[in-house]
């Protein structure tokens, strides 16, 4: 059965909090929360969406720092939902130091299947230079309050913010595995306007992440989730008309495909690796016919956007010919080389 998200956006309502990175009514395309909307927008998915399993899912903002009686009332509308059967559960994000005891008892008295953490980093300096409001102690904290009390927690975190190294990304990724979360996002960092991040930019106080850092440091986190069987839902924010207007984009790594490309890029890692270790034991792989076994379904990925995968290997390697064969025995990223 198709699984889809009915989100409910709420920018900035529960956060008093600007990091420097942020624009949440830029990011989410909603201006201003209408609470009397809320039931409209629900109605209009579930309209659209027949036969699917839904969630109710309260994005945007730090669902759990708002004002008590607004989350109350909304988790109760969109509990009516699930006791109706038009919905399975009810997922949200919010920020790590706004979990705590009464707010963990709150969640439990409503089918919250699912919390989604926005980390962003577990290093406390790429925090305190990103103005975040918390430390990775709070993060931690959050983390096993949530997971104690039985629920799906998903680890967003960012890759480029200022004063990240590629080095303080691995760490995050590796403390989101650790923790026992059983999901993560990886969000390459866009410069907004309006936003302290642009400011920085401006004034040379922050680099922007270039399109091959992002994709290049993306894939290296991406890795290290696969490795560790905890599912990446995504890669990038979603794909829209707000992050594509000279109104709102300042700069950054903004490619409608970058999901695409961190994809191709894990695979031409893995592959490349295998190569290599081929060629160290001896073996010449220069007009060789090589075959990369994969999962169903992801020959495109393997192959690279516009082929470049291919192209590359046969150009680094001299290799006469790529192909891939599709295995039932081959899961996610998992791969294996042959030479003919």
């Amino acid at each position: 059965m198709k699984h889809i998200n009915i989100p409910v956006f709420i920018p900035h309502v529960g956060c008093p909090n600007d990091c420097v990175f942020c624009n949440q009514r830029i990011i989410s395309g909603t201006v201003k929360f209408v609470e009397d909307d809320v039931v409209r927008i629900i109605d209009d998915a579930i309209a659209t969406s027949d036969g699917a399993e839904r969630e109710i899912a309260f994005f945007g903002g730090s669902f759990t720092g708002i004002d008590r009686a607004l989350m109350i009332r909304l988790l109760d509308i969109a509990e009516s939902y699930v006791k109706r059967g038009d919905a399975v559960g009810i997922r949200m994000s919010t920020r790590p130091d706004y979990i705590d005891t009464e707010i963990i008892n709150i969640l439990k008295r409503y089918t919250v299947s699912q919390v989604e953490l926005g980390i962003q980093s577990v290093s406390d300096r790429v925090l305190s230079l990103s103005q975040r409001g918390h430390t990775s102690d709070d993060t931690f904290s959050a983390i096993r309050l949530l997971k104690n009390s039985g629920f799906s927690v998903v680890g967003q975190m960012m890759i480029g913010l200022p004063g990240s190294s590629a080095s303080d990304e691995i760490d995050t990724a590796r403390a989101i595995c650790s923790s026992g979360c059983d999901g993560a996002r990886i969000y390459p960092t866009i410069v907004f306007k309006g936003t302290k991040l642009e400011k920085m930019m401006e004034s040379g106080e922050y680099k922007v992440l270039t399109l091959d850092d992002a994709v290049e440091r993306s894939a290296t986190v991406l890795d290290i989730f696969d490795k560790n069987r905890v599912a990446c839902l995504r890669v990038g924010l979603c794909d829209g008309e707000n992050l594509h207007s000279n109104e709102t984009y300042a700069a950054g790594p903004n490619h409608p495909a970058l999901g695409e490309l961190v994809c191709n890029k894990l695979y031409l890692s893995r592959i490349e690796q295998q190569i290599t270790d081929h060629i160290n034991d001896g073996h010449a792989v220069e007009g060789k016919t090589v075959s990369v076994l994969c999962s169903p379904g992801s020959t495109s990925k393997v192959v690279g956007n516009g082929k470049r995968n291919i192209k590359y290997l046969m150009h680094v390697y001299r290799i006469f010919k790529l192909k891939t064969i599709e295995n039932e025995e081959y899961l996610g990223y998992n791969i294996k080389v042959l030479f003919d």
